[in-house]
């Protein structure tokens, strides 16, 4: 097989090649956050008025789901960590997630903050927990399209349709379109260099990013003081880390320790995330099929649900190959790539020796992935598929835009669908 080389700066965080060759519409996405509306598709706890949760979907419209949750907690008047959710969403959309608050519903009254919408309030015994979506809908529209020519958009979905899906890359929101900085501050915590770390964090600069926040960025560097008074609201973050190394100089790990759990975690999985992403670049130059095993492959079977059971991994030889290889034409078991941590280990065959290349390129051991004193750094490593199902694909055209529609499993990204439809650079997305 021969895929399309991106020549644009997804190429810098490991999305390297397309699925599609046909020419794209370019464009942009969330011109206005209505642009780009996301509902979870969620398994709802289990009603109880004896609970102690309070269960509620939540709408908002251009909120990080990070600063929202510091918000919401603030407004109920209790710990950030007693409010729950299915996973992060991107600030500028409009998204509806199902949430938890250990408080009771009465409570949820206090919340007056703009563009929030609080709908289909209940009590349970459990609460919601990160990773517990099943999937979510999109209805995303790009505008600013260099063309929009119906037969590309055609010929790319066929496309998609034909091999089962899109190259399952982790996508630009994993990094930061116009900051991607996530991957970087976590190679870094792997390696044991927390300064460096946080450092990165708060002031590597964006050309994206103007005004106060590039000051900041700038006194970051070596006056946290002077920063921390101008900081807009923005950087509510870097302000937590900057005032804990104003009250404790290098005191890096504590300052890391300061920001929400999930946040601290996203850093060192980005930088797993970027790994995983030249591996599967490098499988589709070498021409490698992503959608039919070869042999050394580890593939992945589905559950009824249509879930991965990672406990339970097939490794294609040539003996069984045949068999195995229906069973991903079937869409009931999916190839994988290592996500590397702690405790991974890596394919047998060609798609090994690319997962031993990188790593050793890279000269980053297994051990790196255990970070002392911040155990929400580290990983034990996992795998990921490295093709994507679509579900419920479809399109309309419109006079100078266009609309997408379709269903993701949890854990993938619409980004990645839609760079094959237009082959923007990544701050367009």
């Amino acid at each position: 097989m021969t895929f399309r080389k991106c020549t644009n700066s997804e190429y810098d965080i490991g999305l390297r090649y397309y699925l599609t060759d046909t020419d794209g519409t370019g464009g942009r996405l969330k011109a206005e956050a209505a642009d780009f509306i996301v509902r979870e598709i969620s398994s709802r706890p289990e009603p109880s008025d004896k609970g102690q949760f309070t269960i509620a979907d939540v709408t908002s419209t251009n909120w990080e789901t990070n600063r929202l949750v510091r918000l919401l907690s603030r407004s109920i008047g209790m710990s950030r960590e007693r409010i729950g959710f299915a996973g992060t969403k991107d600030k500028r959309a409009v998204t509806t997630q199902l949430m938890s608050f250990q408080c009771p519903p009465e409570h949820l009254s206090r919340i007056d903050l703009k563009d929030i919408e609080i709908n289909n309030v209940y009590k349970a015994r459990r609460g919601i927990q990160i990773g517990d979506l099943v999937g979510n809908s999109f209805e995303i529209t790009v505008k600013e399209c260099d063309s929009i020519l119906a037969e590309n958009i055609q010929s790319i979905t066929s496309k998609i349709s034909e091999t089962g899906g899109f190259p399952n890359y982790f996508g630009v929101q994993r990094f930061g379109a116009a900051r991607p900085i996530t991957h970087v501050v976590g190679e870094k915590i792997a390696r044991g260099d927390l300064k460096g770390a946080v450092y990165a964090y708060l002031s590597q600069p964006s050309k994206f990013e103007e005004g106060d926040v590039a000051e900041a960025r700038r006194l970051l560097q070596n006056d946290l003081p002077a920063a921390i008074a101008m900081m807009p609201k923005t950087m509510s973050f870097e302000k937590i880390m900057a005032e804990h190394l104003v009250k404790r100089p290098e005191d890096y790990a504590g300052a890391i320790s300061e920001l929400p759990s999930n946040l601290q975690m996203m850093f060192v999985h980005a930088y797993q995330s970027y790994l995983f992403n030249i591996m599967l670049s490098k499988r589709m130059e070498q021409g490698l099929p992503i959608n039919a095993p070869i042999p050394g492959d580890v593939v992945i079977p589905l559950d009824q649900d249509g879930n991965p059971m990672h406990e339970r991994p097939t490794v294609a030889t040539d003996k069984n190959l045949d068999l195995v290889a229906k069973q991903v034409k079937k869409k009931r078991a999916y190839i994988s790539i290592t996500l590397f941590g702690s405790e991974s280990t890596f394919s047998d065959g060609e798609m090994g020796k690319i997962e031993e290349s990188v790593i050793r390129d890279e000269k980053i051991r297994n051990e790196d992935f255990i970070v002392t004193g911040l155990p929400n750094c580290s990983s034990k490593g996992s795998r990921r598929e490295i093709l994507c199902p679509v579900n419920d694909l479809a399109y309309g055209l419109h006079d100078d835009s266009y609309t997408m529609s379709f269903t993701l499993s949890k854990g993938n990204y619409a980004t990645c669908l839609m760079r094959e439809y237009m082959k923007s650079d990544m701050e367009r997305y």
